[in-house]
């Protein structure tokens, strides 16, 4: 892994109501990994928030230690707002996303960078689809 070129991840999250029934979805097209989570019932910022936790630690998890510590990670996600929170150009003023941040802020040491970029949802396609495949299989859970 050439340590000029990101290491891209591409997250989701996700709520059926606001809140609802929530999940995440992840995918990493450098190993063709695709991960969609039902996480319970929460906001759509609070999916959102989860599923990079979520990336983050998958991303470590599957660089090992070592090469995360020298390894540029680039988040894309299509919320604006959480992107401009974690990149520091807004403020986050919801208690409930605190500790998501917190363990995103504990997370992102383990890496040479890590930034934030907000995409077209156009471009997050993969990363929606896991997220509704999430909500999907255990809506059709919940009615058995």
């Amino acid at each position: 892994m050439s340590s000029h070129a990101p290491f891209i991840i591409y997250t989701d999250g996700g709520s059926r109501g606001n809140p609802g029934p929530s999940a995440i979805g992840v995918f990493i097209p450098d190993r063709d990994k695709r991960y969609g989570e039902y996480i319970g019932e929460g906001t759509n910022n609070t999916a959102e928030y989860q599923a990079i936790v979520f990336a983050l630690k998958k991303a470590k998890s599957l660089l090992g230690s070592h090469i995360a510590q020298q390894t540029i990670l680039e988040i894309r996600s299509d919320s604006q707002l959480v992107v401009n929170q974690l990149s520091g150009m807004f403020k986050l003023k919801e208690p409930e996303l605190f500790p998501h941040f917190i363990s995103i802020w504990n997370l992102k040491q383990e890496f040479k960078q890590v930034s934030f970029i907000h995409i077209p949802r156009e471009q997050n396609a993969i990363a929606d689809r896991m997220v509704n495949e999430a909500l999907d299989k255990h809506q059709t859970r919940s009615l058995f």
